[in-house]
């Protein structure tokens, strides 16, 4: 496909702001079926072929589902990049509205087009496991919430045959009904497709990756068909670090960004600190480093590309991870 026009997206639950490259033009539609036809009209009016189009986009979960179904529908092609690569890209910016960050996207695209990969239409299995995925997880954060105030209000006091006490425990125990009722699902869909469940049992031959984080990495990385490297799902979650040093006066310790995937890093935290547990390799790695004056928290994060990359290793070979083989991280 020969790509002669980028149109940046910037999306929002309720609205997309799109904005052409080349004459900077600008409409803001709904972000639904009447405002996607919106969409079509102005690229009519523009005189753009739509087969030669590219609309970039940041990732922005389950807000750009519908949008993107309809563009895979109306063959379009589309381009999710992260948000952090785009932020590195334009530099220091001033200003900040809707209209101002989909011309950034589209000018990223622009400079970027010839490395741009196409996002190809998803399984159903895999969209059906993104929204189950996301429900599954507002439910664990509802009954996490329900928890704490339980907790509270016992601590205050208040009688366990309160009715406070006991609607708390009923709604407590809804929430774990339902999230089992979700996770048995999602195991039903993994189960009957081999090439999911093949890659689901690989990440959990890593130790430190149990369900959750094997469940997440899939729907992630679209079952390891979106990032063509560990280093690109690395800056995606967060979890990459850069230098920050300018000639001789600036000597900046590296870091990691804080614009990430806050889901996937906090589950990489807790999949390295049960590494360093339980993993003899890690764990003597974990220590060797500390012990020689390096901090902790950045130990834990090199655990945690270290396992990024084992996840991307076993799915690429095919084969369980064996511990001290040489090449598993």
């Amino acid at each position: 496909m020969k790509v002669q026009h980028i149109i940046g997206a910037d999306l929002s639950k309720r609205s997309i702001d799109l904005v052409y490259h080349l004459s900077k033009s600008h409409i803001k539609i709904n972000n639904s079926t009447d405002g996607f036809n919106d969409l079509m009209r102005w690229l009519q009016k523009l005189n753009i072929d739509i087969s030669e189009a590219m609309i970039v986009m940041e990732h922005t979960g389950l807000y750009s589902y519908r949008f993107e179904d309809f563009l895979h529908q109306q063959q379009i092609a589309f381009c999710k990049v992260s948000a952090l690569e785009i932020k590195r890209s334009v530099g220091l910016v001033r200003g900040k509205t809707d209209r101002l960050d989909a011309a950034r996207i589209a000018g990223y695209g622009h400079e970027k087009k010839a490395r741009l990969i196409i996002n190809q239409p998803l399984s159903n299995d895999l969209k059906r496991l993104q929204v189950l995925h996301s429900t599954y997880q507002r439910l664990v954060r509802h009954r996490a919430a329900l928890i704490n105030a339980l907790k509270e209000y016992i601590y205050i006091g208040i009688a366990e045959r309160d009715l406070i006490i006991q609607t708390q425990r009923q709604l407590i125990k809804n929430f774990d009904k339902q999230i089992k009722k979700l996770m048995s699902e999602i195991q039903m869909i993994i189960n009957q497709q081999g090439a999911l469940k093949q890659n689901f049992l690989l990440l959990q031959s890593i130790k430190g990756v149990g369900k959750i984080l094997a469940l997440t990495v899939i729907i992630k990385t679209h079952n390891f068909t979106r990032f063509i490297s560990a280093r690109k799902f690395a800056c995606f979650c967060g979890t990459a670090p850069f230098d920050h040093s300018s000639g001789t006066s600036i000597r900046m310790k590296t870091r990691v960004s804080h614009l990430a995937d806050k889901q996937m890093k906090t589950l990489l935290d807790l999949s390295a600190k049960s590494a360093i547990q339980y993993d003899k390799e890690l764990r003597e790695y974990y220590l060797n480093r500390t012990q020689n004056g390096k901090s902790k928290m950045s130990t834990i994060n090199v655990v945690r590309n270290k396992i990024l990359y084992r996840m991307f290793a076993v799915i690429k070979r095919q084969t369980p991870f064996t511990e001290n083989y040489s090449q598993a991280a």
